[in-house]
C-alpha cells in the first residue's frame, strides 16, 4: 500500500490538485490604504490613558501593570498628593519593548491603561516609541468614545 502510494506519487498528486483549484478561483485582495479589515473589538494596538468624567486621569498608582508587564517596557514613579491620594509623578511605556499582550490593560483596576484599536503608527527613531503620560493622556483623550464602545462590548467576557 505504502509502496505504490510511492510510486503512484499520489501525495503529489494531491498537493497539486489544490494548487490548481486555488489557482482558478477568485483571488481575494485588500487594498490596504483605501480597505481596511474588520477588527474585533478585542484587537490590542497602541497604548492610551483613561481620564475620569471630572477630566483627572484615571490611574492610582497602584503599579500592578509595570508588575505585570512581561517585557518590562512599563516605568511608573508615584507621589502623594495632600489630600492623601497617589497619582503618578511619570508613567511611560517603551513601545519597542512591549509585546502587546494587554496584560497591563487586565490588571488594571480602574482602566486607567487601555490598548486602543489604533495600529497605524510609525517611529522614525527609537525616541518617537517611547510614550510618556502627556502622550498617553492625548491619544486616550482623542480615542475615548472608541475606548468607551469596545470596552462596553467586551464587558461581558471579563
Amino acid at each position: 500500500m505504502k509502496l505504490s502510494k510511492t510510486f503512484l506519487l499520489t501525495e503529489l498528486r494531491q498537493g497539486l490538485g489544490i494548487t490548481f483549484r486555488h489557482f482558478f478561483s477568485r483571488k481575494i485582495t485588500i487594498y490596504y490604504p483605501e480597505e481596511k479589515t474588520p477588527q474585533s473589538f478585542r484587537f490590542r494596538g497602541l497604548h492610551a490613558q483613561r481620564r475620569d468624567e471630572n477630566g483627572e486621569e484615571r490611574c492610582v498608582a497602584c503599579k500592578l501593570c509595570e508588575a505585570v508587564c512581561p517585557a518590562m517596557a512599563i516605568s511608573i514613579d508615584t507621589h502623594q498628593r495632600e489630600d492623601g491620594s497617589r497619582r503618578t509623578s511619570r508613567y511611560d511605556i517603551d513601545l519597542t519593548k512591549c509585546i502587546f499582550c494587554g496584560f497591563c490593560q487586565e490588571a488594571c483596576p480602574v482602566d486607567a491603561i487601555v490598548e486602543t484599536r489604533q495600529f497605524e503608527y510609525h517611529g522614525e527613531k527609537r525616541g518617537d516609541l517611547y510614550m510618556t503620560k502627556p502622550i498617553l493622556l492625548e491619544i486616550g483623550d482623542k480615542n475615548e468614545e472608541d475606548i468607551a464602545r469596545c470596552l462596553a462590548a467586551d464587558a461581558p467576557y471579563r
